[in-house]
């Protein structure tokens, strides 16, 4: 395997976990759909067990799935509910997409994938749901609705883009973990400084 296949294969399965901690179904249904079209030959080759993902009927599970998560998150008090029980549900999902990634997963232990998705999705479920209480006070739950919007689009184009182009993914997100961390390192220091 070179080098931009390994790293386009990272790129995709940390694209997909970060996505999973947005909205557990929108990634999950993107590898599903890719791993079943085009027919011929699919955009996705997954490795046994993940290939049962692209059946037909874990793609209508998923649409089912995937519509009932997207009409609760829109609810107030609903999507604090819902935030609960994804707790469980979007580090899982996480885990098992970055481990479904058939370039990755051939190349390193299956029990490291896991841990790997599952601590990305779960990290960014966490920011997620840290961040949704002050929107839910600063809008008095009205934009709460406008944010999961904004979440269920964001988890489809990082989708995509895993699938689709994952270098750009990968240099993507290195560039904003590198932009928080000079952001948060130069604001530490403007805070350290003496006033005169």
């Amino acid at each position: 395997m070179d080098f931009l296949t390994a790293l386009g294969g990272i790129g995709s399965a940390f694209g997909l976990s970060t996505s999973a901690g947005l909205n557990a179904y929108i990634p999950l249904l993107i590898v599903s759909l890719a791993a079943r079209f085009p027919t011929h030959q699919p955009l996705l080759q997954l490795n046994a067990p993940y290939d049962v993902m692209g059946s037909w009927w874990a793609i209508g599970l998923l649409v089912v799935l995937l519509l009932i998560e997207m009409f609760v998150d829109k609810i107030p008090a609903v999507d604090t509910i819902n935030d609960l029980i994804q707790t469980f549900i979007r580090p899982a999902a996480g885990a098992v997409l970055f481990a479904a990634n058939a370039d990755v997963i051939t190349d390193v232990s299956p029990l490291l994938a896991l841990g790997c998705g599952l601590l990305v999705a779960g990290g960014v479920h966490v920011a997620k749901g840290v961040a949704r209480p002050a929107v839910t006070a600063s809008t008095a739950g009205t934009g709460n609705w406008l944010v999961s919007l904004m979440e269920d689009i964001a988890a489809f184009f990082i989708s995509i883009l895993a699938i689709v182009l994952p270098i750009i993914l990968t240099i993507l997100i290195l560039s904003a973990i590198i932009y928080f961390v000079l952001f948060f390192w130069r604001r530490g220091q403007k805070r350290g400084r003496p006033a005169y």
